[in-house]
């Protein structure tokens, strides 16, 4: 029988897998109650962290491991909270890269360490992680690009998302401008909507950006007006962000837009929570879409038409990429583009999609 994993205690106890790893390495950060239910369930588990103790005296450690950003979103836990039948409801964009990792990680024999930059900064990930690992993936924007330069001379070290900064890094990205033009161009052409209002993220994300630069694409093929900037952006694109924007595009009149486009799931479902509260109907007043596919855009009501991106695959390939250049530090540096793919459902007006 394997050993439990991070995953293993997320899904035991309903949270995210983000949680579960800032309960312990920061447990004052997490309240109480979820602070328990998560270590009851590690105790039921037997559930130990990785990381601490394999390969110390060795060159090489079993353990690869995965640097990215710990934006949490409490609405997010709060839904799989009250949802005991939505197991994974909590599964954000990050927790599906772990879990692509840890399950391709698990099939090469390595174990996988995690490590959020919030607390601390991206110099303290980086002194956690480099020196106890073989390899390790970075999310854009977690470290940076002068830091990654030094430790990819003695480390593989494998870039997800964003552009590709160092060119003799690997590197996997989605095919987000491809995915967002796909989208837009859906509600233009497929359900005749004509204004339509981009709320977008950070400008330093590229991942936002790069949906925006598809949002402009779709629009200038349909002969709109071209914006050169999203109609709001958001520090952090989490749903309580996302009712924000919505209650901000209302208020802004005259009228309101046809449509509603969010650069990830997270804010578009606290738009459509906002709008219910404002009595706006989804779709027939307003249509509204997200980006990214997480689990939580399925169960929400009016269901999420999104662009789901391959999220565990990413994870998986970054894994494959790192024991490959494990086993092979002189094979030249590869670039993945990973399709996405439209989901029509409900919140545009199309049917109900699985």
């Amino acid at each position: 029988m394997s050993a439990p994993t991070v995953y293993d205690v997320a899904e035991r106890s309903g949270v995210s897998i983000a949680t579960v790893s800032r309960v312990y390495r920061n447990p004052g950060s997490v309240r109480d109650r979820t602070r328990e239910r998560v270590l009851e369930a590690a105790r039921e588990l037997g559930y130990v962290p990785s990381g601490n103790a394999r390969g110390l005296a060795s060159r090489t450690t079993g353990v690869l491991g995965l640097c990215f950003p710990d934006y949490a979103d409490p609405d997010a836990e709060a839904d799989a909270e009250a949802d005991s039948d939505a197991d994974d409801a909590a599964m954000l964009y990050s927790d599906q890269i772990i879990r692509g990792m840890e399950r391709a990680a698990r099939r090469h024999g390595y174990a996988l360490l995690i490590a959020a930059s919030l607390e601390g900064g991206p110099e303290s990930l980086v002194a956690k992680v480099a020196g106890r690992v073989d390899g390790f993936a970075v999310l854009a924007q977690t470290v940076p690009t002068r830091d990654l330069e030094v430790i990819s001379r003695r480390l593989p070290v494998v870039m997800l998302a964003g552009p590709r900064e160092i060119d003799h890094l690997d590197h996997v990205v989605v095919a987000n401008a491809a995915g967002e033009r796909e989208l837009a161009r859906h509600l233009i052409e497929d359900h005749g909507l004509r204004d339509l209002a981009f709320v977008g993220g950070d400008p330093e994300s590229p991942d936002a950006e790069a949906r925006f630069r598809g949002f402009r694409q779709a629009c200038q093929d349909a002969g709109l007006p071209v914006p050169d900037a999203p109609d709001l952006r958001t520090a952090m694109m989490t749903q309580a962000e996302g009712a924000r924007a919505a209650e901000t595009l209302l208020d802004r009149g005259p009228g309101r837009p046809d449509a509603m486009l969010f650069a990830n799931d997270q804010m578009a479902v606290g738009a459509l929570r906002a709008l219910e509260r404002r009595g706006v109907r989804v779709p027939e007043d307003i249509a509204v879409t997200g980006f990214d596919g997480i689990p939580l855009s399925r169960i929400v009501r009016p269901s999420l038409t999104t662009v789901r991106q391959p999220i565990r695959h990413l994870g998986e390939q970054a894994v494959e990429l790192l024991v490959q250049r494990l086993a092979d530090g002189n094979r030249p540096p590869v670039s993945l583009e990973l399709p996405v793919s439209l989901a029509r459902r409900a919140s545009c007006g199309c049917g109900q999609a699985p």
